[in-house]
């Protein structure tokens, strides 16, 4: 078995960058008014550091089980709630998928591609769309609060196609 070799530096420097981002997640969770409890602080962090940006509850328990972490289903999905209840995370429900993502409310607006063979979720902006929508609002007297678009298709490529390395 390899171990990981980490001089006093190394280890000092690790360790306080994970003690920073465990201060930013407990920032994050008390400014929504969430005490810092270790599932919300596991979640968070496990939002806050995936690759892939959106999780459903079941990948997020199953995730924090590989790893040790004692936290239930029913847990994850009540934090996940308390979560989008405070403004943290958003919740999809895509076509033709009926199990729930959600990804961390980042504030910054984007839409979604969404692969129908696959399941892959890339997220865009373009702002002649969005020029384009609040265009169609106006010739219609409507003024735009919020909006949701998500486009669905197929990977152009069907050998890098997710599908295929499942």
């Amino acid at each position: 078995m390899a171990y990981l070799q980490l001089n006093s530096h190394d280890f000092t420097k690790l360790y306080a960058e994970k003690a920073k981002k465990i201060a930013m997640s407990h920032n994050e969770l008390k400014k929504a008014g969430l005490k810092t409890t270790l599932p919300r602080l596991r979640i968070l962090q496990l939002l806050e550091s995936s690759p892939n940006h959106h999780l459903s509850a079941e990948e997020i328990y199953k995730t924090l089980s590989d790893c040790d972490e004692d936290v239930g289903l029913a847990t994850v999905y009540r934090v996940l709630t308390q979560f989008e209840a405070a403004g943290m995370v958003i919740r999809h429900r895509f076509e033709g998928n009926s199990t729930a993502v959600f990804e961390l409310n980042e504030r910054n607006h984007h839409d979604h591609l969404l692969c129908i063979d696959c399941g892959a979720v890339i997220e865009f902006t373009d702002k002649i769309i969005e020029q384009r929508q609040n265009e169609i609002a106006a010739q219609h007297g409507f003024i735009l609060n919020d909006h949701c678009l998500y486009l669905y298709g197929k990977c152009q490529n069907p050998q890098t196609c997710s599908r295929n390395h499942k």
